[in-house]
């Protein structure tokens, strides 16, 4: 077999396609492994450039041939398709992969260690329990209404309304049952959510990029350490424009003929990342038509032309940015070089 210098995996469950060429760019390899025979055929290979799609289990294999002297690199599925010819197959996608990691334009996926994913499986897991207790709120509240009785919206406002309703003489017995436990499965809800943050506010307080981050007006513990989790290393973008656009926060260009036509933000990107980014910026947003904080001039008269939300996308593009730069140069925030800041602290 000629020497291999660049190898496409399109992985699965339990099969894994194959596809490598040589110096020549000519085909050498085509091959189907089973899942248990994946480190055995890769460990008797020299070391090569192996690329794979950053899906379920590719930061996994990443690990694994690397360990074996491989350089892997992984890439985003839509980077990809444009790649693949008709007739999509496995065979295809590996090709599709091995023709897409060898041009120069590709941007890769930086491969994340184990606790890189632990870190990131606490935010998941807390975003999904936020996800549960909304639900179960929003059921508690529609059940509740049926039968006449209603409260004002927040979280506070649901146990006295489960208590509300266990003692409601017009509710019916076998309602109370399903109502306390409802309220049953909320409060445990709340208890792991409870723990789940302090877990993230542990890891955060012993990141030291989470914290620098935290002084950016907009950027809280939770902002923080999901641009920490979710950019493990930032010198992958080339510029913190890069970076706003990776998450979204640009405008969708449908240019041509030399006529700009700029429409709403792509929203590519990490959709939980980009709505706390625009959270907080809503937050600062707030405080500054209430004079608090610094006085940034050009959110003022950014919010005289153009809608809140706008103005809150608009600021969480340059909140990212900031951030990106942080990141990467290791200083700290600055307030006094943002354009128009008055310097005035609250």
């Amino acid at each position: 077999m000629k020497q291999i210098i660049r190898i496409g995996m399109d992985t699965s469950k339990h099969f894994f396609q194959l596809h490598g060429v040589d110096t020549a760019e000519q085909v050498v390899l085509r091959k189907k492994l089973k899942r248990k025979d994946v480190l055995e055929f890769f460990g008797k290979l020299p070391p090569t450039v192996i690329g794979m799609e950053a899906c379920g289990a590719g930061h996994y294999w990443a690990r694994e041939l690397r360990a074996l002297g491989h350089e892997v690199r992984l890439m985003a599925p839509q980077h990809i398709k444009a790649y693949v010819k008709r007739n999509k197959n496995d065979g295809r996608d590996a090709e599709g992969l091995c023709e897409a990691m060898s041009r120069p334009t590709m941007q890769f996926v930086a491969v994340k260690s184990e606790q890189q994913q632990a870190a990131l499986m606490l935010a998941g897991v807390r975003q999904q329990l936020i996800a549960r207790r909304t639900q179960l709120g929003n059921a508690i509240r529609g059940y509740a209404a049926e039968f006449g009785l209603i409260a004002a919206r927040g979280l506070d406002k649901l146990e006295p309304l489960l208590e509300q309703l266990a003692q409601a003489p017009s509710v019916p017995e076998l309602a109370r049952e399903m109502f306390a436990m409802q309220g049953r499965d909320y409060t445990r809800l709340q208890e792991e959510l409870k723990a789940v943050d302090k877990k993230l506010l542990a890891w955060h307080r012993a990141n030291a990029d989470s914290r620098r981050l935290t002084q950016i007006p907009g950027v809280g513990p939770i902002g923080a350490t999901l641009l920490v989790m979710k950019m493990p290393d930032p010198r992958t973008f080339p510029s913190g424009r890069h970076f706003a656009a990776w998450l979204g926060l640009t405008p969708k260009d449908h240019s041509t003929a030399g006529k700009t036509r700029l429409g709403k933000i792509t929203r590519a990107g990490d959709e939980m990342l980009r709505s706390v980014l625009v959270a907080g910026a809503t937050a600062v947003i707030q405080q500054a038509r209430r004079s608090r904080g610094r006085q940034l001039r050009w959110l003022l008269d950014l919010l005289k032309r153009k809608p809140p939300k706008l103005a809150a996308v608009a600021l969480a593009n340059k909140i990212a940015r900031i951030a990106w730069k942080l990141m990467t140069t290791g200083e700290s925030y600055d307030g006094t070089r943002m354009p128009g800041a008055s310097g005035v602290a609250a």
